[in-house]
């Protein structure tokens, strides 16, 4: 086995020694799994090594474990295609339960020794003279990888470097892969809110859930009302965390949904379904494609034609009268939105509506305005509905008491691969060359011209607003395999993306986007920055997607072949042209021996078998002797 695919250490002792690899994949969550074993099961290729910063393996998923944590599709359409779970435990399974479901694909394909966790790949490079990527990793104080950014930065201000970052390491690999993610990094507090430094209870985020903490009798204060305080609000003043209040702030209130139940109900398919799924030949794969096109049908929401408004206010009509029976009426202007359905990411509930009813849980859009010692100040104006409204929802000053503060206010999913830092083929840094370009983008969310041999697996503008991230993830990993297959057989040296395919494409993609709802339905998402930039949805449908990453347009990419590339190339090419003119010439010399059209298939099938024959034995030859 060559170098060229093989992980092997280069330059024995010099001081400019180094450890090469074939591809290297940052991150150890669903897709940089997803990548690692395509490659095995694809190419055959375990000449790989994954990078994650955290002490554990399944990105978003090994990092947020707050209360009542779970997935909110279906989990049946929430797994791989290739490594089908038929034993979930529930139609929406708990995050552990997913994480352990990713353990288990990782040791069926046998890569959880390629996976080196506790390390961070904080910068790559390309070397234009070798054509390889050179990686800067730093190896992490057990732990501190899990913190957040800004939690990382606060620790070495108080003990020094050296409580985090333990010691660096060049490597090299041929390929460099992108896996992630982007529900990592959660938000920090609201600079606009000052009293944090005084606040002498406990503040966390629920993406870096601490359970250190006793919750029991303590008054917690809430702040956000997405998808993940949904799922953990409800448990806060229930065993085993026994709060005494739970008052949550929300900006703005998101459209509530039911969460859909399973055929038969939850009792009956949690029992059944596993059986059912392991000895039923293809009903697992029946409920995944019943989902999918289900999930596809809801795309008809996202458009903003007319047809598109009516299906949205049908929705809206039956989502406005679920708040209007399951919420106390005091609750009901603060919680129907007034902006499009589909806006914002959607929460499918089972759980928050029903604890509204709670005595001790408050809901409440007043301001956060500023923390003291034991509690904070909400208000005197409120964030919805709007003042000019005339509403009549509280717009006073309440003091709250509060023993701790909990933060649920999101991630930064705009700052794509932060932090790890990219350097191009010119020189260029790939956040600097996105920002000249209007935003972070990507061809179809998966490469940028200057950054050859480099794919991003749920790239920019690759999260969708109605269907499976898994799906698309494997979409990117499948596309991106037939150019790895080229630079892993030695045909190519670099794919890289051509700049006019690249801005032909994110020009139109957010062209595309001024006609969604998420630019267009008068709502304020963590889809888009603050200058307007949607760098996270793609505006198409997941069909539409599927067959992008299916037929690669090779006019859209420069490849750049070996000279073992270029003959098999060449003998590619004269192969089809000699089977092409073998078929004319021997369809004519048939005519004119006056054999019938009935027998011509016949006669085409042994003049193909023998010219195809001749081309395997010859290029047998030049393999053997390249």
């Amino acid at each position: 086995m060559s170098c060229l695919s093989a992980i092997c250490r280069m330059n024995g002792y010099d001081e400019e020694s180094y450890t090469y690899f074939p591809v290297l994949i940052v991150g150890a969550g669903p897709s940089g799994i997803a990548m690692a074993c395509r490659l095995k099961q694809v190419l055959g290729c375990d000449q790989f090594r994954i990078f994650d910063r955290q002490s554990g393996i399944g990105g978003t998923w090994w990092i947020n474990r707050y209360p009542g944590v779970a997935c909110d599709v279906p989990a049946v359409f929430y797994s791989f295609s290739f490594s089908p779970n038929n034993s979930w435990t529930s139609f929406h399974p708990p995050g552990h339960e997913i994480v352990k479901y990713l353990h288990s694909v990782c040791e069926k394909y046998k890569i959880v020794d390629k996976i080196q966790l506790n390390t961070e790949v904080s910068e790559a490079r390309w070397l234009k003279d070798e054509g390889l990527w050179e990686a800067t990793i730093t190896t992490l104080a057990a732990g501190t990888g899990d913190l957040s950014e800004s939690d990382r930065q606060r620790k070495i201000e108080i003990d020094g470097v050296g409580a985090v970052y333990i010691g660096t390491e060049i490597v090299r690999a041929r390929i460099l892969v992108s896996a992630v993610g982007g529900l990592v990094e959660p938000r920090t507090w609201p600079e606009n809110v000052p009293g944090r430094e005084i606040f002498e209870g406990d503040i966390f985020h629920s993406a870096r859930w601490n359970y250190n903490v006793d919750l029991t009798g303590k008054d917690i204060v809430v702040v956000g009302t997405g998808c993940s305080a949904a799922q953990f609000v409800p448990l806060l003043t229930k065993a085993p965390h026994n709060a005494k209040s739970v008052t949550q702030v929300m900006r703005s209130p998101p459209w509530v949904a039911k969460r859909p139940l399973p055929p038969g109900g939850e009792e009956i398919y949690s029992k059944w379904s596993p059986v059912l799924f392991r000895y039923v030949p293809g009903l697992a794969w029946a409920m995944r494609q019943l989902i999918f096109w289900g999930a596809e049908y809801d795309w008809r929401i996202f458009g903003t034609t007319e047809y598109n408004e009516r299906e949205r206010k049908k929705v809206e009509k039956t989502l406005i009268e679920h708040v209007k029976k399951s919420v106390p009426e005091k609750y009901h202007e603060i919680l129907i939105p007034d902006y499009a359905y589909g806006c914002k990411r959607r929460i499918y509930d089972s759980a928050w509506f029903p604890c509204l009813n709670e005595n001790n849980i408050n809901l409440t859009t007043l301001s956060l305005t500023s923390v003291q010692a034991k509690g904070v100040t909400l208000g005197p104006s409120r964030t919805y509905p709007s003042i000019k409204t005339g509403s009549k929802a509280p717009t006073h000053k309440l003091h709250v008491h509060a023993d701790t503060i909990i933060l649920a206010n999101g991630f930064d999913t705009t700052q794509w691969l932060h932090p790890l830092k990219l350097t191009g083929r010119h020189g260029q840094d790939l956040h600097e060359e996105w920002e000249k370009r209007g935003g972070p983008q990507a061809y179809l969310g998966l490469a940028m011209d200057g950054f050859p041999n480099f794919f991003m697996i749920v790239g920019p503008n690759t999260i969708t607003g109605h269907s499976s991230v898994i799906l698309a993830s494997e979409n990117m990993v499948n596309y991106s395999l037939i150019f790895i297959r080229l630079i892993l057989r030695g045909d190519v040296a670099e794919a890289e993306v051509k700049h006019e395919a690249e801005v032909e494409f994110a020009t139109d993609l957010q062209s595309q986007l001024k006609n969604r709802i998420w630019n267009q339905g008068g709502c304020r998402n963590w889809y888009q920055t603050e200058s307007g930039w949607n760098s996270t949805v793609y505006p198409w449908s997941q069909v539409w997607f599927a067959l992008q990453c299916m037929f690669p347009r090779w006019k859209h990419w420069e490849l750049k072949y070996t000279r073992a590339g270029r003959i098999k190339l060449g003998l590619s090419r004269l192969a089809r042209f000699l089977v092409f003119t073998t078929a004319s010439v021997g369809v004519y010399g048939a005519w004119k021996a006056g054999i019938s059209l009935s027998d011509m298939p016949i006669l085409m099938q042994l003049l193909a078998r023998m010219l195809l024959s001749k081309i395997v034995d010859a290029l047998s030859i030049l393999h053997s002797r390249l």
